[in-house]
């Protein structure tokens, strides 16, 4: 286990799937979270249930307006005057079908780009502002790998399109601000084992049929992409700064 002992973190996301894990893993590590949700506020507390009330903050806000980003930011700074790590990892995932009307594919796209990239984004911003003040931190940023190859399900455009703009981002914050103490991480998993996954697998026949294709046989278990985060969360692992750190079960290899 990861010592987060000290370690003050902001997770974004922390209801369900992926974020969910990672508030378990980072608490469990001794990390003082605090922990955003959008719209499930019964989730976010289950997810941090185990936390001790000292050790955590629970914050709402919706990417979907604009500044989101930074009042959450704001909030979360004067918990406790500080923030070490950065996860980004709240995101959507709305379908947009080439065939869709126009209004529609306007629409989905202007609200996938606002949640999934431009409150992040913002939230970098901020981030790094405050670490280069402060002599460093972390940024964790959760991508995925359609940002890598292009998502298999013709519908999610949008989504890996998304996944590849906070990806380059946060590879531009790695290089440009290395010397100032700022870690940058992206974690690109394949076919998590979330809600999610799974109801996007009957785009592909069902989970029998998704289980099938991936070497392993499984979906990537969604506290194993959470031990990940914590490994790079600790801030040891310096040269692996700018890195997309890729976990699909052999699934996809570059």
């Amino acid at each position: 286990m990861v010592d987060l002992g000290g370690k003050t973190i902001l997770l974004t996301g922390a209801s369900s799937g992926i974020g969910a894990a990672t508030a378990g893993v980072l608490g469990q590590a001794g990390a003082s979270l605090i922990a955003h949700y959008a719209g499930d506020p019964e989730g976010v507390q289950q997810a941090t249930a185990a936390i001790p009330p000292d050790r955590k903050f629970v914050l709402h806000a919706d990417f979907a307006e604009l500044g989101a980003g930074r009042k959450l930011w704001a909030e979360a700074l004067a918990w406790r005057g500080r923030i070490d790590v950065l996860v980004n990892n709240a995101a959507i995932m709305p379908e947009t079908p080439i065939d869709a009307d126009d209004a529609d594919w306007d629409a989905a796209w202007a609200k996938i780009l606002q949640v999934n990239v431009v409150e992040p984004a913002s939230l970098m911003r901020e981030a790094v502002r405050h670490y280069r003040a402060a002599g460093g931190g972390v940024l964790v940023t959760m991508s995925s790998w359609s940002a890598q190859q292009g998502s298999a399900i013709p519908q999610l455009t949008a989504y890996a399109s998304t996944k590849a703009a906070v990806k380059a981002m946060t590879q531009t914050l790695a290089r440009a601000h290395a010397k100032e103490g700022v870690l940058a991480y992206v974690i690109a998993p394949g076919i998590v084992n979330t809600r999610m996954s799974r109801i996007s697998a009957t785009t592909r026949g069902g989970e029998d049929a998704v289980r099938a294709i991936l070497p392993l046989g499984e979906m990537v278990p969604a506290t194993e992409v959470a031990d990940l985060v914590a490994l790079v969360s600790s801030g040891q692992y310096r040269h692996l700064t700018g890195a997309t750190l890729d976990i699909n079960g052999a699934a996809y290899i570059r």
